[in-house]
């Protein structure tokens, strides 16, 4: 029997991953599976460690604007098996995109942010930063007369 999507994957599905074996391990994973983050706060600053398992630095995108920190993380594997006349016997492709965005203030700028990845994991340091004040200008209007 069949299930439906809602209680996860098929019955075939199962079937073909056990038969082929899946060649991506993370290939049935969402965006949040993916991309865990941790968030460490001291008192200038925030730690966020976000593991980001079969990606390398050039897979991994991190963008500000309007305030908010977005990592885009991106691959495309291609898999292909012949047997021994050179047959294609099994062909498997895997594009995905992951992305996570996190709320880091107005005032904070790229230049602010320091970022490292390493062995798989992805550390950023955002600067604790309060929206200056602005300043209020008095304004008149001109009166005619």
């Amino acid at each position: 029997m069949l299930m439906p999507s809602i209680f996860g994957t098929s019955f075939v599905d199962d079937v073909f991953d056990d038969f082929f074996g899946a060649p991506i391990p993370h290939a049935h994973t969402t965006a949040t599976n993916s991309m865990k983050a941790d968030i460490t706060e001291n008192d200038k600053s925030y730690l966020i460690e976000m593991d980001l398992p079969g990606y390398s630095k050039k897979d991994v995108q991190a963008e500000l604007k309007d305030g908010y920190m977005t990592i885009t993380a991106e691959k495309s594997n291609q898999n292909e098996e012949k047997n021994t006349e050179g047959k294609v016997i099994r062909r498997e492709r895997f594009q995905g995109v992951c992305r996570r965005s996190f709320y880091v203030g107005e005032a904070v700028t790229e230049k602010d942010i320091k970022a490292k990845f390493k062995d798989g994991v992805l550390c950023l340091e955002v600067p604790k930063m309060e929206k200056k004040p602005e300043v209020e200008t008095k304004k008149y209007i001109a009166i005619e007369g």
